[in-house]
């Protein structure tokens, strides 16, 4: 997935724009934007806030003035064809200046903030937001695609096991969702799919609580540092790390690891 923030632009000179990859855009304040399929026959499209915008591919449009802060979203063609369960080549996509969809706007959201903050939540996060993202446009816009198949049963056991064995030897890592697809012979969205039914949770959420359990666990010897703690279990930084564990937690790694402390010291003497 490929995220690019976009300021108002001031040039009023229309110019041809072409993308080649699958992309969309989400309005982030109230503005408005010039589009046309001709130079000389642009129409004013009015935006809040969370509107979206489904870029037309490989043909290219006009556009005049951009007057809204927007992000644009780049969709890769492995996510659009695994949510079509295995269509080959491209997955077309109905182009749509201007539409809501709130599912998808909520996603989108997500990617902004953890952009702002410096990607700290790592590539299995953006490859699960690609994937969910990838699914709603093929269902909602795709001109032709293969319907999506229901799978009612989950991971077998030796699979489900050889997910977890290698969540566990990369914990430190960064895992992505293709990695996890791959080491099961299945493809990144039929692997969410049968994942969540086999264990609850999106892999994502999975791995997240895989790694406060350890996390839980290295804090418990009295010479660990919480940095060392929050590298040993994938966090980028100490600051994203402790927030994250309070969210789950509900108490920070220093207030868990003082507690955890006293409460041994206290076994210890009765």
């Amino acid at each position: 997935m490929k995220l690019e923030f976009f300021p108002p632009d001031p040039e009023t000179e229309p110019r041809h724009w072409v993308r080649h990859d699958q992309a969309f855009a989400m309005m982030l304040q109230p503005g408005s934007i010039e589009w046309g399929s001709k130079r000389s026959a642009l129409e004013k499209f009015a935006y809040t806030a969370g509107d979206l915008a489904l870029c037309d591919r490989h043909v290219g449009e006009w556009v005049g003035l951009v007057n809204v802060n927007h992000l644009q979203i780049g969709i890769s063609d492995a996510a659009l064809m695994a949510s079509s369960d295995g269509a080959y080549g491209e997955v077309e996509l109905r182009a749509s200046r201007k539409f809501a969809d709130a599912r998808l706007s909520a996603m989108v959201a997500a990617a902004h903030a953890e952009m702002a903050a410096g990607f700290p939540s790592g590539r299995l996060f953006l490859d699960s937001l690609e994937q969910a993202m990838a699914v709603t446009l093929v269902n909602g816009h795709a001109v032709r695609h293969r319907p999506v198949q229901v799978y009612r049963g989950g991971l077998g056991t030796v699979r489900l096991q050889r997910v977890k064995e290698l969540i566990h030897a990369k914990m430190q890592g960064d895992l992505s969702l293709e990695e996890m697809a791959q080491s099961v012979g299945l493809s990144t969205a039929h692997f969410a799919r049968m994942f969540r039914k086999s264990t609850g949770e999106t892999p994502h959420q999975f791995v997240l609580r895989q790694r406060l359990e350890r996390a839980k666990s290295m804090l418990g010897a009295p010479d660990a540092r919480v940095l060392d703690v929050a590298l040993a279990c994938g966090f980028k930084t100490q600051q994203h790390f402790a927030e994250v564990f309070r969210n789950f937690w509900r108490v920070s790694p220093t207030q868990y690891r003082r507690e955890f402390a006293g409460s041994e010291a206290t076994s210890a003497s009765e």
